[in-house]
């Protein structure tokens, strides 16, 4: 029996249920010994007794039979869903790797992608970095340039020549060219129909300016901004008295900034020396300004240029007329030309359908032969024959 619990039941269960029946087996044995060593009188009660403890026994056994039948049964209830816990589980294990996998995949190729666009804008930053330095390069050689006096006028001079020469054609500007009082303006500019000159300046005093720029305190920035103030008048005051000549150059000139920002901030911060400015007939420009002024005196120029050509214009106008007369009369000599052929042609036309139809008359008359049963019939004259044919042909025509 408990070799046969052994390999019936799981390993689990069959150590419990052997010692479950080890203790009956001890408890009979106990028993047995019990009433056998009782003695005397008393054996018949323990024949009785023994009786009753082996029907114990035996029920005992039933129920231990019945018990291992449940045992059994409980064991394949286990087994099975044992086995069903465990499917499940992988099935459950199964899907949980295949999601952790894609899962992993897409994480990857995120990571993937997010790396090479981070290598991207890590190339687009070193490349504007780069450009950062050439820029921070350019910018020390131009703070170099603009800290020396010399240096800074050739820089807004040829600025302002760059502007200038770009705009005008050859001719119609000069650059140091000199004044009936002994000066030389920075660039003239020729003007139409006997106009003065127009005349621009390229100096500015930056010196004040870049005091105000840097000014750490208020009071600094103060004084800085007077003497900036102070420095403008002053060459205001020089342009004016030395480039405005009565009858020679225009009542106005223009004083170039070689700076955008520095111009808004003359115009935000120093209302006052923009207004005696231009009470002083002196213009401050900046390079947008100086192009767009330059665009217009180029217009003016060019509708000079066309008014002095305007006689030629005419008499090309007038030749372009002439030609065009000439033109127009060959054109209806032409139209006449194809009018007359035109004519012919129908007149050729009618003769070719006049001849069509003649041919298809000919075409059906019945000149059929006689066949050789008939008998022969005397032909008539010559003349005869040829006067009845052309007698046909008279009918068929007048028909």
């Amino acid at each position: 029996m408990r070799e046969m619990l052994v390999d019936v039941l799981p390993p689990d269960l069959a150590l419990p249920i052997l010692l479950i029946g080890a203790i009956f087996a001890v408890l009979a044995v106990v028993i047995a010994l019990f009433m056998i060593l009782r003695g005397g009188s008393q054996r018949e009660e323990m024949t009785q007794r023994t009786v009753d403890a082996e029907a114990r026994l035996a029920e005992l056994v039933r129920m231990q039979g019945e018990m291992h039948g449940r045992v059994a049964a409980m064991a394949e209830t286990i087994t099975s869903r044992q086995a069903e816990l465990n499917h499940a589980v992988n099935q459950r294990l199964d899907g949980m790797t295949h999601r952790l996998g894609s899962t992993i995949t897409e994480q990857t190729k995120s990571t993937h992608e997010n790396l090479r666009k981070l290598q991207e804008r890590l190339a687009i930053i070193d490349a504007a970095q780069n450009n950062i330095q050439t820029l921070a390069k350019d910018v020390v050689g131009l703070q170099a340039i603009l800290s020396n006096k010399q240096t800074r006028g050739a820089f807004g001079q040829g600025r302002m020549e760059t502007i200038v020469a770009d705009g005008l054609p050859h001719g119609a500007y000069s650059f140091q060219s000199p004044l009936s009082n002994g000066t030389r303006p920075d660039c003239v500019i020729r003007m139409p129909n006997g106009a003065p000159p127009l005349v621009i300046d390229a100096k500015f005093p930056l010196e004040a300016w870049t005091a105000f720029r840097e000014a750490a305190s208020p009071e600094a920035r103060r004084a800085a901004a007077q003497q900036f103030r102070r420095d403008m008048e002053v060459h205001i005051r020089d342009v004016s008295e030395k480039y405005l000549i009565a009858g020679e150059t225009q009542d106005t000139v223009l004083l170039f900034v070689p700076s955008e920002s520095i111009f808004a901030e003359i115009h935000e911060h120093f209302d006052a020396v923009v207004q005696k400015a231009q009470r002083s007939r002196v213009v401050i420009v900046s390079p947008s300004l100086l192009l767009l002024s330059i665009q217009v005196i180029q217009a003016v120029l060019r509708d000079q240029r066309m008014r002095e050509q305007a006689h030629l214009i005419q008499g090309e106008v007038g030749l372009l007329m002439e030609d065009l007369t000439r033109l127009d009369d060959r054109t209806r000599k032409l139209q006449s030309h194809f009018l007359a052929a035109e004519k012919d042609v129908e007149q050729i036309l009618t003769s070719t359908e006049k001849l069509t139809r003649r041919g298809n008359r000919i075409t059906a008359l019945d000149l059929q032969t006689p066949s050789v049963a008939e008998p022969p019939v005397e032909a008539p004259p010559k003349s005869v024959e040829s006067r009845t044919g052309l007698l046909r042909l008279r009918v068929v025509d007048e028909e």
